[in-house]
């Protein structure tokens, strides 16, 4: 069943369908890490029905210049579209249908900053469901965290910052993949549980930067 959702933050409201993959608490925990500086020309990558993209808006509308929301699966995008024009941010928003591996050459360099809560499975962990909406939206098969990567260095300037969203123990591979792509980790913050261990990161890379990362204190979810 399709409905819309308070977003809780400065009366933006999302188009959600239960019937399709649903966003969770990581990509409100991803809008929140995330810095926005004025003037910021934003992408968000795998953008799903455009909650990370509205809730960082929501968050930083007086700094935020525009918005580009990519996601692939059509449906999902739908609802961002529905969003969009609900809200009235057609002047700040647009949502494109594709694969993140085809985002159009014109948007090379393009991006300030890029969000991204990606499908987390690697396929070898064997995650499957009853939903071709939820498969996509968590099983990486169709988009490679190194794909991903180097789609996310394509598209931004130098000095760019990419913040992501991730499983904890994927955090050596995603270092090593985002140094491979010249995104040098800056920041970043664990996510746990309660008295459980982390099963998350938040992490933030620059295009171009110099080596150094800030470890912030873990966060519970």
């Amino acid at each position: 069943m399709e409905r819309l959702e308070d977003l809780l933050v400065n009366n933006l409201k999302i188009y959600q369908d239960d019937a399709l993959y649903k966003f969770t608490s990581d990509s409100v925990l991803l809008s929140k890490f995330t810095s926005v500086k004025k003037g910021d020309v934003v992408a968000d990558f795998c953008s799903g029905s455009g909650i990370v993209g509205l809730h960082l808006y929501g968050l930083n509308s007086e700094k935020i210049k525009s918005v580009h929301l990519f996601e692939m699966q059509k449906p999902i995008y739908d609802l961002s579209v529905k969003s969009i024009k609900y809200n009235g941010l057609e002047n700040v928003f647009t949502a494109v249908n594709t694969r993140v591996q085809d985002v159009d050459k014109s948007f090379n360099e393009k991006f300030s900053l890029i969000t991204c809560n990606p499908p987390y499975m690697s396929v070898d962990r064997g995650f499957s469901s009853d939903s071709k909406t939820v498969d996509l939206s968590k099983n990486e098969s169709a988009l490679p965290l190194n794909e991903l990567i180097r789609a996310v260095s394509r598209c931004l300037k130098f000095g760019g910052r990419v913040n992501l969203v991730h499983r904890a123990d994927r955090l050596a591979e995603i270092i090593v993949l985002m140094k491979n792509e010249n995104i040098e980790p800056k920041k970043l913050q664990f996510v746990s549980g309660g008295k459980k261990p982390p099963y998350l990161l938040l992490i933030e890379g620059v295009k171009g930067g110099k080596p150094g990362i800030k470890v912030l204190n873990a966060t519970e979810n």
